[in-house]
């Protein structure tokens, strides 16, 4: 300090004043030279410095194993540890090895790509929910689709793939997935052995369905770097009130991100989809059909569905009824008759009461249907039988 105040131009006198030190003090260090620190500049042996050229001789033969290296080393007479030989090893190590794959790039209306993301979300509780993201895209356009579930099951994935098929518009010729069970049961000579009731979807949408190779998810690279993106750049800080809002403020932002320029593609993602020969959508009757589900009413008139308990009418116990989750609503149908509504409930576990749900049942005994009952009648009416028939069926001989 007193140096510092030296170089600036202040006397002895006024550095002493400052600093609370002599005079004497102050003309001593501004004129005495700086003295280089005892243990700057010092360098301390190391351990391995005598087994170095000997490092270096069996890096020369592409050995980089740490773990042998010591081993090696310790028949020499090395009695260091593994830190300051990893250290040592680490520059001249090549970069780790990544398999190299040919970039494919589809034919216009030829491809696309789809997957499940688990993704976590927090409730206004403090409590962690995972919930699965279905993620669909273009593999020319990289036009994007992009829809939370609670479930990944068959009836998600397909409900979530007809909305996709609205959303663009159409149906690409082929549909490029992992090995999810839903999709594909399992090998036969390599070849796909598909879900029976997958394959009668693809038939019915009019798409040819494969599969990447086992243990091979970069064939499928577009909605898998698509995944990354959405839970860096969707999800982080996103603020929603329930299931339905999420998948409103994805659509948006697929939108969003589809309406600039694509980095590899140089394209905008909205209006190269525009111009992708898409097949047409099958009749409206068809794509309802899958976006239903079967349940069976439980004796105490309630349905299961994405892990809540639904109340319908207690009349339809123990029948199948058709469920479907339309917006942010769970309706239940026995046949075309709508026969409960409710708003989703996103806790799983709930019970949701319906108004009025039992109405009736104790003066019916809890008897839906009409009890089956004979009808006596006066003996006029009834026929008359000889009583012989009467003993063929109860097999007693005609002779008694």
């Amino acid at each position: 300090m007193i140096r510092e105040k030296a170089l600036k131009g202040k006397s002895a006198y006024a550095i002493g004043n400052d600093l609370g030190v002599a005079e004497n003090t102050a003309k001593k260090y501004m004129t005495q030279p700086e003295k280089k620190h005892g243990l700057k500049g010092r360098k301390k042996d190391s351990k391995l410095d005598s087994f170095k050229a000997y490092i270096d001789e069996l890096l020369g033969q592409r050995i980089y194993n740490c773990v042998v290296l010591h081993e090696r080393l310790q028949t020499r007479g090395y009695s260091g540890g593994m830190t300051i030989l990893k250290e040592y090893v680490a520059p001249f190590r090549p970069p780790q090895k990544i398999p190299a794959v040919q970039r494919f790039e589809t034919l216009p209306g030829k491809q696309a790509q789809m997957d499940w993301g688990i993704i976590q979300c927090i409730d206004e509780y403090g409590i962690t929910h995972k919930a699965a993201g279905f993620i669909m895209i273009m593999g020319q356009s990289r036009a994007k689709y992009v829809e939370f579930t609670k479930r990944s099951d068959y009836y998600s994935l397909i409900r979530c793939m007809v909305n996709a098929f609205t959303y663009f518009g159409g149906i690409p010729e082929t549909i490029l997935t992992d090995n999810m069970k839903t999709v594909i049961l399992g090998r036969e000579a390599g070849k796909p052995i598909w879900n029976p009731k997958f394959e009668d979807f693809a038939v019915s949408m009019g798409f040819v369905p494969k599969v990447c190779r086992p243990r091979k998810p970069q064939t499928k690279g577009k909605v898998e770097r698509l995944v990354y993106y959405v839970k860096d750049n969707f999800l982080p800080g996103r603020v929603f009130r329930d299931m339905a809002d999420l998948n409103r403020q994805a659509l948006e932002w697929c939108r969003k991100v589809d309406s600039k320029r694509h980095g590899t593609t140089g394209e905008i993602p909205l209006h190269a989809l525009k111009q992708e020969p898409l097949r047409s959508l099958p009749p409206q009757e068809i794509l309802s059909k899958y976006r239903w589900e079967s349940r069976k009413v439980t004796t105490d008139g309630f349905i299961s569905f994405d892990g809540v308990k639904y109340g319908v009418p207690w009349e339809y116990s123990g029948r199948e009824v058709r469920v479907r989750l339309l917006h942010d609503h769970v309706e239940v149908y026995d046949g075309e008759v709508r026969i409960s509504d409710h708003q989703v409930e996103q806790t799983s576990g709930k019970i949701i009461w319906l108004k009025g749900q039992y109405t009736g049942l104790t003066e019916k005994h809890g008897m839906a249907l009409p009890i089956a009952f004979a009808r006596q009648v006066s003996d006029k009416n009834v026929e008359q039988r000889p009583l012989s028939i009467y003993d063929e069926v109860m097999g007693v001989a005609a002779n008694g």
